[in-house]
C-alpha cells in the first residue's frame, strides 16, 4: 500500500502543509522581500533518469516566473486542461521556495 499514491491523501497533505505555511508566514508572502528569485533546478527528465549525467540537466529556475505561470493558470479560460508536466513544475518551484523559507535563519523575518 505504501507504493500507491492516492490523490485524495495528497490533497489532504497539501492542505495541511499550506495551513501551516499560512500560520507561519501569513496569507500573503511578498516575494520582493524574500531576497531570492533564482534557484538551481534539475531538468525533470534528468531528475528521474538516474543513469544520465545530472550536470547536463541542471538549469536555473525563477520563482517570479513560477508565480507568474501559476497566476496565468488561474486566469486561463476553461477551454483546455492545464499542461501537467509544465504547470506542476512551476508549482513545485513555489513549494520549494516555501520549504526554503522555513529553513532555520532564512525565513524568520518573512511574512
Amino acid at each position: 500500500m505504501a507504493d500507491i499514491l492516492q490523490v485524495q491523501q495528497l490533497r489532504q497533505v497539501c492542505k495541511t502543509l499550506l495551513d501551516v505555511v499560512e500560520e507561519r508566514f501569513g496569507t500573503e508572502i511578498d516575494l520582493s522581500r524574500v531576497g531570492v528569485d533564482f534557484y538551481w533546478n534539475v531538468d525533470l527528465r534528468t531528475a528521474f533518469e538516474i543513469g544520465s549525467d545530472p550536470v547536463a540537466g541542471i538549469d536555473v529556475g525563477q520563482t517570479s516566473d513560477d508565480l507568474a505561470e501559476l497566476h496565468a493558470l488561474l486566469r486561463q479560460p476553461a477551454d483546455g486542461p492545464p499542461v501537467l508536466w509544465h504547470d506542476l513544475q512551476h508549482l513545485a518551484g513555489v513549494m520549494r521556495l516555501l520549504a526554503y523559507l522555513d529553513l532555520p535563519d532564512v525565513g524568520a523575518d518573512q511574512g
